[in-house]
């Protein structure tokens, strides 16, 4: 059996390196409620469990961006930011955020949602700006640090979510 020179196996092994580093995905999330530090701190506490992956986030411009080391462990940051309540769009197709509010069409007099990122007074004034733009919403129960909340009126339950995920947040029916 012949074998290489150490140059060769050298080359040949940073080329591999090299062809690994590149196969890295990065996925910019755009529209992401990021109004202060505890929400930065949250995007980190989400990302922290999933392997390989690291996430920046930029206040200013509202964007999260996630590093991974495939699009498999970006779409699993994408579901763990939603999981934290985190909502905005990617800029790939490649992942997305999941459809999992439970909301059904429809109208409704009444909705509890839970599980969106509210974590102080900015994020409430946020989720309630959201929440008024809704046709026929005429009240929530939403305050900061809150878990869940309450929407009344008279209104379409996935313009409900549709506003709230367009601010930032990802939340889901409580049933």
């Amino acid at each position: 059996m012949r074998r290489l020179p150490m140059g060769l196996m050298l080359l040949s092994a940073v080329g591999t390196l090299g062809a690994a580093a590149l196969a890295e995905t990065k996925v910019k999330i755009e529209n992401v409620h990021l109004c202060c530090p505890a929400c930065v701190k949250g995007v980190a506490s989400a990302l922290k469990n999933v392997d390989g992956v690291k996430g920046e986030c930029n206040r200013e411009e509202k964007t999260v961006t996630v590093t991974a080391p495939d699009e498999a462990a970006a779409q699993k940051a994408v579901e763990a930011l939603a999981a934290a309540g985190f909502h905005g769009r990617p800029d790939t197709k490649a992942v997305h955020f999941p459809r999992d509010s439970g909301a059904t069409k429809g109208k409704v007099t009444s909705l509890t949602v839970s599980g969106v990122h509210n974590c102080c007074r900015s994020c409430c004034a946020a989720i309630k700006a959201a929440v008024k733009k809704v046709p026929g919403v005429t009240g929530d129960t939403a305050k900061p640090k809150g878990e869940s909340f309450e929407v009344t009126g008279d209104y379409e339950a996935t313009e409900l979510i549709r506003a709230l995920h367009q601010a930032g947040f990802h939340v889901k029916v409580k049933q």
